[in-house]
Formats: C-alpha cells, sequence, structure tokens
C-alpha cells in the first residue's frame, strides 16, 4: 500500500513473544519492545515478565501516527529493573522493516522472526490495523530518544558486557566495567538509580571473578548488598536483588568451598523463594539446579554443626526441601544428626524427643545407648531393616541405611556378644564402602565406621588382622576430615585407641607415639565443656598406662595423674560441680611439682609445655575463684599457674641465693640432689625389667631423699616456704609502689583483679566480654595494625579508634573508676598492668575514648592521661625486680647495639639504625662509660641466640633495655599464660626496667619515640632508669603530631621504676639499648637482624 498511509494511523497490537533469549546470559527483570519511528522519536511497551518458557504475553496497544518514514525498526530489549529503568536495557533482537510489510498481513495476528540469540531467533506476534482519522480517540506521546550522559554510558556497559560473554575477550569486559563504574559515580548516595548502578557494575565483575580475570570477590559481594539495602522488602526490585547475591555467594563457595558462603545462600534462598511466582522464568533459574537447588545439595553435604545456630541453619535448609524433593531425606537426616550432637553436647533429653520426631529410626539407636532400653534398640533395628528394603541396590540413599543398620547391630553386639551381629555389621559397611568412591563426600563417615566394627570384633575376638585393616581405614578416613570437621576428634581418638592396643602387642613404640600425639590433638579441638573430652583423656590416660606397663618409664605414671586431674577439674566446671576449685588445686600442685623435680630452665619447659590441652587451667582456675568470691586465693592460684617454669626458676634463684649465704651447705646439697632427680627423671625408661626396677628405685630414693632436703630447709628461720607457691601476703609486695591489674581472661568469664597496696583485692567484671570477644578484638587489632602500614602517617586510624575505644570503655574504664572511687589513686599515679591468656595481645596501655565530652568541653581523658603505665608479665617477676634493685653506681655504662645488616635469611637491610644509634650516643650524658655496637660487632655469628641463652644468663646488675626492634613484648601464641617474650626475659635475667614493641617498628618513623624518650630520661644531665615510664609517657605524648597511632602505642614498659643509690664498690650498673632488629620470640629462637648480647 505505497503511498496510501500519509495522514493516517495505524494500530498495532503486541500480543506475545517467545525464544528470547538474553546475550549477556544475564536473568531480566523482563522484555519490552521498542519501535524506533525516526532518529528522534520511538514507542516502549510495558515491560513484560518473562514466562519459564522463556515467552512474554503483553496484549499492549497503541496507536501510532504514520506522517513519517514508511521505515521503521522493532527492537527487543530485555529490563534489568522492574520499578525505574536505568538505561534502555539490553538489546536481545533488532529488525528494520517498513509499516507496508507490517500491513500486509489483512489485520490478522501475524509473527516476525529476529536474528539468531544463543542459536534460537525470537520471534514476535503482533497484529496491525489502518486507522481512519474518524476512528482515532487517542493518539501515544511517543518518548524522545535524547539520551542524558548516564543513559548512554549504561546502554555502552549492557552491550560491551554481551561482546565479553560471546567473545570473552577481556578488553570488553573492562570496557563494561569502566561504563558501569562511570554510572556509579554519576549516581551520589540518595540517586534513584543508584542500586541499578550497583546491581549492573557487581555482575559485570562477577562474570570476570568467574572466568578468572582477576577481580576481588569480597568487593563484588560488597556491592550487591549496597543494592540490596537499598531495594528493602517491598521493592519492585528486591527479589532480584536477593537473587543476585545469592548467585554471587554460591559461586564463591563453588570457586572456593567456605562453608560460611553456602550457609548465607541457603538463608538467602529462604527468602527469595517465596518472591518467585511459580510460571516465571525467574522462579525456574532462581530454584534450579545452580541456585537454590545447589544451594540446598551443598548445604546437605557440609559437616554437622550441634551448636544452636547450626540446627537452625539446618531448619532452614529442610524449609527449603518442599514435601516430595529429592533432597528433603538429606535434609531431615542432617537436622536429626545436629540435634543428636547437641544432646551428645549437652545430655538433654528434650533434645532427643526432637530428634526422635525428627529421625525415629535413628533416635531409637541413639536413646538406647544412653538410657539402656533394649526395646528402643530393637525397634530401632527393625526399622533400620524396613528402610534397608525401601532402598534397594542402585538406590541413592542406600549407603546411609546400610550404615545405620550396621551401627545399630554393632551396639547390639557389643551389649549380647551376638558374633552374628558384628559379622553382618561388617558386610553392610562393606558393601556401604563400596557405594562411596573417592570423591564421594560420605566416604569418610563409612570408612570411620567400618573401622569402628573391625575394631570392636578385634577387642572381643582378638583378630590381629581386623586391627590392622582398622587402622589403615581410620588413617584413610583421618585424611579426608580437614581441621575443623565436627567428627575428627572421635577418628582422632579412636585410631589412637587401635595404635595402643596394637603396641600392647607388639611394643613398636613409634604406635605408642602417634597414639599420644592423636590424643593431644583430640583434646586441642574440643572445646573445655564438650562431653567427648571425658573420652580423650580416657584414652589418653590409658596410652600412658600402657606405655608404663611396657617401658616401666615413670613420667608416664605422672602423665596419667595429672591428666586424670585435668580431667577432673574439666568435668566439675561442666557439671559445676562444688569440688572445681580442689581440682584446680592438685592440677596446679602436680604441674609444680613435676617441673620442679628438674634442674634447668629448658628442662622445666620442656615438662611444663608437654600438656598442651591445660594451658588455660591457670585462668580457668583463678575464675573458678573469683567466682566463689576468693579474690587472695584467685591470684595465688594464676601466679602458680602462670610463667610456671620461668617463676619457679626465678623463685628457685632467688631462694637458692638467699640460702647460699644462710647456709652454704644445705645450697649445695638441694641443688646436687635436684640435678640428680632430674637426669634420673629423663632416663628411668627401659624395656628391660631388671633395669626398668633398678632405676625406678633409685628414682624414689632420689625423691625422698631430696623431699628430706627441702623439709630440713624449711626449718630453717626465713625459710619456711621453700618452694611453695607465694601466698597473697608476700604477692601484694609487687603492688608497694602502686596497684597492679591482673587482667583474667578465662572461658568461664573475664574480669580484672586490682592488687592494691595495702588491704583486700578487689574484683572488676567486664560483663560484657567473654573470651571470644577478646579472640575477635585480638584479630581485628591485628588486620588494623597491618592494614595501618600501608597508609600515610597523616592520616587518622578511624577503624583503629573505634578498637581503642571498646578497650576503654569495655575494659580499662571499669577499672579506672574503681581505681578512682574505691582506692583513691591519684591522677598520673604509677599502675601496672599483668594481662593473662589473650589480654596479652590487646594493647591495653593504650585505652582511649576518642570522643568530646558530655558537656562538649574539651576531649574526654584517655588511660595515658589519667595514669603511667607499667606491665608485668607475673607479680613475682616485678619482686624480684624490686629485690634486686638494692644499690646503685654513680659511673653507669651504656651500651647501645644496633646491626644494619643482618645475615642471611633475617631480613633486608635497615637503613636507619646507624643514625639512630648516632642519636642515642648524643644523647646520653657524657658522665656515662658508652659503648656502641654496630656491624659485625654487633652479630653472634656462629649460632642464634635464643630466648633460653638470655634466661640462663644472670645479669643482677643489669638496670635498663629499650628493644627498639619488632615484636619484643609479643608472647609465645602457642603458650600465651607462659608469658614468654624478649622482653620478659630480659627482666627475668636481671633487668629491672625494660621498654619492648608489640608489633613492628616503622624504622623511619620510630625514630621520633627514640629520641623523645631519651631526651626525657637524660633530662636533667642523669642516667636514671626509675624514670623510664615517665619518659615513654611523655615522649609518645609529643609525637602525636609526628608519629601515627600505631607506631606510637606498639612500645610499652615493662618492670619496675624505683631504684636507690649505691656504693661506688659495686659492679657498674648496665643501660641496655638494642636497636632494631626484626622478629623476635615466637617459640625461643630470636630470629634477629643481629644481636650481641655480651657485656
Amino acid at each position: 500500500m505505497p503511498g496510501t498511509l500519509e495522514s493516517r494511523y495505524i494500530k498495532l497490537e503486541l500480543i506475545s513473544g517467545r525464544n528470547f533469549k538474553v546475550p549477556s546470559q544475564r536473568i531480566p527483570a523482563g522484555i519490552y519492545i521498542s519501535i524506533n519511528l525516526d532518529s528522534s522519536r520511538c514507542w516502549n511497551s510495558a515491560i513484560g515478565v518473562l514466562l519459564s518458557d522463556e515467552s512474554t504475553a503483553w496484549a499492549d496497544t497503541v496507536t501510532l501516527s504514520l506522517d513519517t518514514s514508511l521505515a521503521l525498526s522493532v527492537e527487543i530489549r530485555a529490563s534489568f529493573e522492574l520499578d525505574r529503568m536505568l538505561g534502555n536495557g539490553e538489546v536481545v533482537g533488532k529488525l528494520e522493516t517498513s509499516w507496508d510489510a507490517l500491513l500486509d498481513h489483512r489485520s490478522e495476528p501475524f509473527n516476525i522472526s529476529f536474528p539468531s540469540v544463543l542459536s534460537v531467533h525470537p520471534s514476535l506476534t503482533l497484529e496491525a490495523v489502518v486507522l481512519l482519522d474518524s476512528d482515532i480517540q487517542d493518539s501515544v506521546l511517543l518518548n524522545s530518544v535524547g539520551e542524558c550522559e548516564i543513559v548512554r554510558n549504561t546502554d555502552a556497559g549492557h552491550e560491551r558486557f554481551a561482546t565479553y560473554m560471546t567473545s570473552n575477550t577481556v578488553s570488553h569486559l573492562n570496557d563494561a566495567v569502566q561504563h558501569f563504574q562511570s554510572v556509579l559515580d554519576q549516581c551520589p548516595v540518595g540517586h534513584l538509580d543508584r542500586a541499578a548502578a550497583f546491581t549492573n557494575l557487581a555482575w559485570a565483575r562477577l562474570q570476570g571473578y568467574i572466568q578468572n580475570d582477576s577481580q576481588d570477590i569480597d568487593s563484588i559481594n560488597s556491592l550487591f548488598r549496597e543494592a540490596l539495602a537499598l531495594r528493602p522488602q517491598g521493592h519492585p526490585d528486591h527479589p532480584s536483588s536477593i537473587y543476585h547475591l545469592l548467585h554471587a555467594l554460591i559461586r564463591c563457595y563453588s570457586e572456593e568451598g567456605t562453608a560460611v558462603y553456602i550457609q548465607e545462600s541457603a538463608q538467602l534462598s529462604c527468602k527469595l523463594l517465596p518472591l518467585c511466582p511459580e510460571g516465571t522464568f525467574f522462579h525456574s533459574i532462581a530454584a534450579g539446579a545452580n541456585s537454590i537447588d545447589y544451594a540446598i545439595r551443598a548445604c546437605n553435604n557440609l559437616p554437622t554443626d550441634a551448636s544452636d545456630e547450626g540446627i537452625h541453619f539446618r531448619q532452614v535448609v529442610l524449609d527449603l526441601c518442599t514435601l516430595g524433593s529429592e533432597h528433603r531425606p538429606r535434609a531431615l537426616q542432617e537436622l536429626a544428626q545436629a540435634v543428636e550432637g547437641r544432646f551428645q553436647e549437652r545430655g538433654s533429653i528434650d533434645a532427643l524427643d526432637e530428634c526422635i520426631q525428627l529421625r525415629r529410626e535413628a533416635s531409637l539407636h541413639y536413646r538406647f545407648d544412653h538410657q539402656d532400653n533394649s526395646h528402643d534398640l530393637n525397634e530401632a533395628i527393625s526399622l533400620y531393616e524396613e528402610g534397608l528394603r525401601l532402598c534397594p541396590v542402585g538406590n541413592t540413599y542406600r549407603d546411609f541405611s546400610l550404615d545405620n543398620l550396621g551401627l545399630a547391630l554393632r551396639t547390639r553386639f557389643n551389649q549380647h556378644s551376638d558374633v552374628n551381629d558384628i559379622m553382618r555389621a561388617i558386610s553392610l559397611h562393606r558393601e556401604a564402602l563400596t557405594l562411596c568412591p573417592p570423591g564421594n563426600s560420605y566416604r569418610e563417615t563409612t570408612l570411620h565406621n567400618l573401622a569402628l566394627v573391625l575394631h570392636d570384633r578385634y577387642a572381643k575376638l582378638d583378630a590381629s588382622e581386623d586391627l590392622d585393616e582398622a587402622i589403615d581405614l581410620y588413617r584413610e578416613s583421618l585424611q579426608l576430615q580437614q581441621h575443623g570437621h565436627p567428627s575428627r576428634h572421635k577418628t582422632l581418638d579412636n585410631l589412637s585407641s587401635a595404635l595402643r592396643y596394637r603396641f600392647t602387642q607388639t611394643q613398636r613404640n613409634g604406635d605408642v607415639e602417634e597414639a599420644i600425639r592423636l590424643c593431644q590433638e583430640s583434646l586441642d579441638t574440643l572445646s573445655s565443656l564438650h562431653l567427648d573430652r571425658y573420652f580423650s583423656y580416657m584414652v589418653l590416660q590409658e596410652t600412658y598406662l600402657s606405655r608404663y606397663r611396657v617401658q616401666y618409664d615413670l613420667a608416664d605414671l605422672i602423665s596419667a595423674r595429672i591428666r586424670e586431674a585435668i580431667d577432673w577439674a574439666h568435668q566439675a566446671e561442666v557439671y559445676r560441680h562444688d569440688s572445681a576449685l580442689e581440682a584446680y588445686r592438685i592440677c596446679l600442685e602436680l604441674f609444680d611439682n613435676h617441673v620442679m623435680a628438674r634442674s634447668t630452665i629448658i628442662s622445666r619447659r620442656e615438662a611444663a609445655t608437654a600438656f598442651r590441652d591445660a594451658q588455660s587451667l591457670p585462668v580457668d582456675a583463678a575464675s573458678c575463684s573469683i567466682r566463689r568470691e576468693d579474690l587472695q586465693q584467685a591470684v595465688e592460684l594464676l601466679e602458680q599457674g602462670r610463667g610456671q617454669q620461668w617463676s619457679l626458676a626465678s623463685r628457685l634463684r632467688t631462694l637458692l641465693e638467699d640460702l647460699e649465704v644462710t647456709n652454704s651447705n644445705f645450697a649445695y646439697k638441694f641443688s646436687e640432689l635436684s640435678k640428680r632427680l632430674s637426669d634420673a627423671h629423663g632416663s628411668a625408661g627401659s624395656a628391660d625389667r631388671v633395669a626398668a626396677d633398678q632405676a625406678a628405685t633409685q628414682y624414689r630414693r632420689l625423691q625422698e631423699q631430696w623431699g628430706a632436703a627441702v623439709a630440713d630447709i624449711r626449718n630453717i628461720p626465713g625459710f619456711s616456704r621453700f618452694l611453695l607457691p607465694p601466698s597473697f601476703t608476700e604477692l601484694q609486695a609487687a603492688a608497694r609502689h602502686g596497684p597492679v591489674i591482673i587482667l583474667v581472661a578465662s572461658q568461664y568469664s573475664c574480669s580484672a583483679i586490682i592488687v592494691p597496696t595495702s588491704g583486700e583485692p578487689h574484683h572488676v567484671l567486664f560483663p560484657r566480654i567473654t573470651l571470644v570477644h577478646l579472640e575477635r578484638l585480638k584479630s581485628d587489632f591485628a588486620r588494623e595494625i597491618r592494614l595501618a602500614s600501608f597508609m600515610r602517617p597523616e592520616e587518622t586510624r578511624k577503624e583503629l579508634q573505634v578498637l581503642l575505644r571498646i578497650v576503654w570503655d569495655e575494659i580499662m574504664l571499669p577499672i579506672v573508676i574503681v581505681l578512682q572511687r574505691d582506692l583513691r589513686v591519684t591522677s598520673r599515679s604509677r599502675i601496672w598492668l599483668c594481662p593473662t591468656a589473650t589480654f596479652t595481645s590487646i594493647p591495653l596501655h593504650a585505652a582511649h575514648p576518642f570522643r568530646t565530652k558530655a558537656d562538649g568541653r574539651g576531649r574526654e581523658l584517655c588511660l595515658e592521661n589519667v595514669y603511667i603505665c607499667s606491665y608485668t608479665p607475673t607479680l613475682s617477676a616485678l619482686i624480684r625486680s624490686r629485690q634486686t634493685m638494692k644499690t646503685r653506681v654513680t659511673t653507669p655504662s651504656f651500651a647501645a647495639i644496633g646491626q644494619s645488616v643482618p645475615g642471611a635469611g633475617q631480613g633486608g637491610a635497615l637503613l636507619t639504625i646507624d643514625s639512630e644509634l648516632e642519636l642515642v650516643r648524643k644523647l646520653v650524658p657524657t658522665t656515662a662509660k658508652t659503648t656502641t655496637l654496630s656491624g659485625d660487632d654487633a652479630t653472634r655469628a656462629d649460632e642464634p641466640l635464643t630466648l633460653l641463652d638470655i634466661m640462663e644468663n644472670d645479669t643482677p646488675q643489669a638496670e635498663f633495655a629499650f628493644l627498639s626492634a619488632c615484636h619484643t613484648a609479643v608472647g609465645d601464641e602457642e603458650t600465651p599464660n607462659e608469658v614468654i617474650h624478649l622482653a620478659a626475659g630480659l627482666q627475668f635475667s636481671g633487668f629491672k626496667s625494660v621498654i619492648g614493641t608489640l608489633w613492628v617498628v616503622d624504622d623511619a618513623i620510630a625514630k621520633h619515640v627514640v629520641e623523645a624518650f631519651y631526651e626525657n630520661m637524660f633530662k636533667d644531665g642523669a642516667m636514671d632508669c626509675t624514670k623510664a615510664a615517665w619518659a615513654l609517657n611523655r615522649a609518645t605524648c609529643s609525637v602525636k603530631t609526628k608519629v601515627p597511632l600505631e607506631q606510637r602505642m606498639v612500645f610499652i614498659h615493662i618492670g619496675i621504676t624505683l631504684c636507690v643509690t649505691l656504693p661506688h664498690s659495686r659492679t657498674p650498673t648496665i643501660l641496655f639499648s638494642l636497636l632494631q632488629f626484626s622478629k623476635v620470640i615466637r617459640c625461643s629462637t630470636i630470629t634477629s637482624r643481629g644481636l650481641c648480647f655480651a657485656f
């Protein structure tokens, strides 16, 4: 009909469309049609919902004037927003046509086909009718084709991203990301399109992550979270925002296997599923194999978590499984196992009854285990038999049914010793194992179950081949269980038990050594309140006794006794029994005796660290005593247990020195007996029964002689408490010049005990702080300190300030209130902090509110404004430093030691060392005898200097050490209650006052603190170590504009501040400065950047 359309109208009805695939493979919010009439005008249809068969129905009609060109283009576009659309979406198909072609179908519906997209041809069903002027009611108001920059950039981003998805050319992805980032930059907070801009950018970057095109997944997830926050429940695009985040988390899990991703995915799936209308394409994708269905399958394969959160999570997964879902039986199974686990941990019959409702056949078995009801067991076996009949060969869940029935038969075998039960159980478990080939997620459980029944048959029928196979199966199962697996401790205990059995047969020492190590690992994995610790202790105790019966080593008997006492303490805490405190006292007494029999610091450390699972006993004992309102005993127990080998060695050294003066014969006799007893302890074990008996007799004789010597010494006036733990009255001497605050970090409670100069100790409870909070705070500090090292010095450390505010509000402010209100400790007084466990890793001295006063008049005071803080590893260490600070010379010596070029493997060169040494040399008073060592002179070339070397070195005249190096006041993470670090080691060896560091020191910046410190230290032209804490306090305050926060708070003072005048006859006091050696002391070796420790 050419030439007939001028001044007429056409009525175009958009009926439907099909085969809509989006080139970028994004999930569209809907599909719309755009008809471009000319270069400046277009008409856009309503957005139609895409159905599950990739079709859309519109029934949308438009009347258009035909006073323009006869040519037109029809575009199918995908919109990614239902609410307000950002840009024009993505082009699905484009067709150039004319009005004549559309009107050539005589007012009948017709189809038009578009070029292929992802191997299919999109098509539209239309109807076109020509109207006369008299038929026109209203004509449509057309859209302008003119576009703003945001729209142009968005459309360009969609186009480049679609090109990337079809070509995999990274440059196209980079272009898309750049366009989408530009759009986001133009959508500030409050902009209506900000959520859409977040989503487009995040989706493009996510595809880059999936294709390994170097995208940061954490920042991608953050973008999706931002978009979801801007589209709350009720927003039209709320479901799609949930889906986008869900999709990203599932991708993260599939790439990295981190459980937290899939757990959050399950939570999001529960929110998303009700928002997805049945029959829509969105529902089919969201609930499909790569989304919610994947999340369910992955969650069903996660390890069992018996915590309240874990059980809630399992309920969430079950809720996702509709009735009839193939995943619902497994989800029920996992939920039941979680509830059973809670019963095993807490012993709640209510939990078990709940479990029976979830999985009656399995739970009846467990209830039999704990209530010994044979009817329950037989009913459970019958139900298992029925379940197995319902799972014939080829059924997905046959392996579960085989294992469940096998375990129930094993239980009945152990109860009634019917060989037929164990024979069938082994057969069932072997079949189950064949159904779980390598790579099957259930294989480790099936391996363990088969090992169990073979282990049991060996124990009853003495079949050695069963034991060897069981050990091999346990090992294979253990290899498949990652650290953190909820059942790993059971496999460790069972493998240990099997190895112990084999050791009693073969007497191979490797088996029993491995058995002990496995039990210790099992105990390390369990919390102190876990009921299964009892079984781990039992296996370990039996292992020690088995080794004693073969090797007759008395140390095994002692270890078994200590283990029994530790278990008593733990069980008393679990059941809140009144004997808990007595158990702790006996534990610590046994430890003291165990360590005391050693003659050297090295042997004492080895003895004390042999019981890794007992590291928390001192703080747990103190917590127990605090809960019983006996603060004096809490202080005594804590001091007795912490720094066990160091405290004992320090106590022994001081006592022997005094005893040498009073009675040198007794001192010599005691020292010789201690050495002989220690040597005998290490040589008592022997496979020769006669030799073992002789060694044991000799050991007992030496013990009696040693005990008699100790009794004789205690009869000497002034030595009545020789080698006994110090009493509170003795320990209170540590607070002679200011209160000592002991911070107790126990799994049962976290609080502080203030030991005042006189009177009763005061308790400060931290109601909102638990050990978990402290561990998180420790981790947060480590992270922020690390991040701060990448910041410019002038940048504000906001996150670090937040953490220090928490330390002030929750920990130090309650302590300051008691100091000021109850003890009347005046401002600028000295206080000593004695942190334990996790408290040792938190910069308590730097606590700061970082806020303005409530009345607006100035800033709130921080801890360093109120008091001058020092640290002490133990109260005994502080007392010993004061006792040895009796004299002082008028001409002290000062040694400054530094190494700018460390040896191979000890770190890079430190360019500021020489200048810092020169700076210190200039600041030292001329009255002092000064020595500077650097380069080769400052290095012990033959071997590394260890902390034990320092501890063994006795330097009673040494007064002060400034450790301007990295990590010099950081304890051993393996034994946090042993307060082992270089600064404490120097104090032990004789230094009265030490300045150390908590983390990495920045050489170029820290020199300002060093300079300010020595300027204050030597302000009066004299060298006085009593001013060290005050000088450090002044120095850190004076360099605030030069030195960033983390480099000011890195320095701490340890030790005393009071000394008196000395006569000239004494050896010159040594003031010692060790400069800039990097990572220091993790266990016992200084991996330094050069250090000489010789006078």
